[in-house]
C-alpha cells in the first residue's frame, strides 16, 4: 500500500501539506483537511501581513483526471483580522470561498514575451509536489478585502503623513479631481460683461 500522507512541512512554511503526486491514489480522490496550531496560524498571519487569523480550515479533495492529470476542489473558510487603513484599528472579516486547481501533465508552456493573461485561471502545469497548503495561502491572500476599513473611518484626511506634509485628501485621490472648480472659474470669466470699447473722437 502507498503512503499518501502528506511531506513533512517546512520549518519556514508550516501551514504547507504537500503530497506527491506519484504517490497519490490514481482511481480514487484523495480528501484533505488542514488543521493549523496557534504557531503556524500566527506565521501565516505575519506573511500575509495580517494582524490575526482567528479560524482557517481548507477541505478538499485531489482528484485524477485522465491518465495524468489531476483537479484540486476545496471549500477556504477564514475569520482574519486586518489594519484598517484610515485608523488601523482591527477589522474583521468573514472569508469563505470556494478553490479549484487543474494541473496538466501536458500544458503548453508560456514563452516570457507572451503577456496574454490565460482564460482560466484555474490550469497550471503539473508539479511534482501539489502542496495544498501554499494553494490554501494563496487562495486567502488573493481573497482579502483590499482597502479593510473599520465602520465609520473616513479618509476624508489621512492622519498616516509624515510631520509637515500635506494631508492626503480622499477627494484628490479620485480621477479628474479638482476638473469641476476648473471649469467654474473659466465658467465664471466666460459670464463676464465684456469691456465697453473705446467711444470714437466726434469730429
Amino acid at each position: 500500500m502507498q503512503d499518501r500522507s502528506p511531506m513533512t512541512a517546512p520549518a519556514n512554511m508550516p501551514w504547507s501539506h504537500a503530497f506527491r503526486v506519484a504517490e497519490l491514489a490514481s482511481r480514487k480522490p484523495t480528501r484533505f483537511a488542514l488543521a493549523l496550531d496557534e504557531a503556524a496560524l500566527a506565521a501565516l498571519a505575519e506573511d500575509l501581513g495580517l494582524l490575526q487569523i482567528g479560524k482557517l480550515t481548507f477541505r478538499g479533495e485531489l482528484v485524477p483526471k485522465g491518465r495524468h492529470d489531476w483537479e484540486l476542489t476545496a471549500h477556504l473558510g477564514a475569520s482574519v483580522v486586518q489594519a484598517c487603513i484610515v485608523t488601523l484599528a482591527p477589522v474583521q472579516t468573514r472569508i469563505d470561498e470556494e478553490v479549484k486547481r487543474r494541473y496538466l501533465a501536458d500544458l503548453p508552456q508560456i514563452e516570457a514575451d507572451e503577456v496574454e493573461m490565460p482564460e482560466d485561471d484555474t490550469v497550471e502545469p503539473l508539479p511534482q509536489v501539489i502542496d495544498t497548503g501554499a494553494v490554501m495561502a494563496e487562495a486567502l491572500a488573493l481573497a482579502l478585502p483590499l482597502y479593510p476599513r473599520a465602520p465609520g473611518a473616513d479618509l476624508g484626511a489621512v492622519q498616516g503623513t509624515p510631520p509637515g506634509a500635506e494631508p492626503i485628501i480622499e477627494e484628490k485621490l479620485r480621477p479628474f479631481a479638482g476638473l469641476a472648480d476648473l471649469l467654474k472659474q473659466r465658467g465664471g470669466a466666460g459670464d463676464e460683461a465684456p469691456a465697453t470699447p473705446p467711444k470714437k473722437a466726434e469730429d
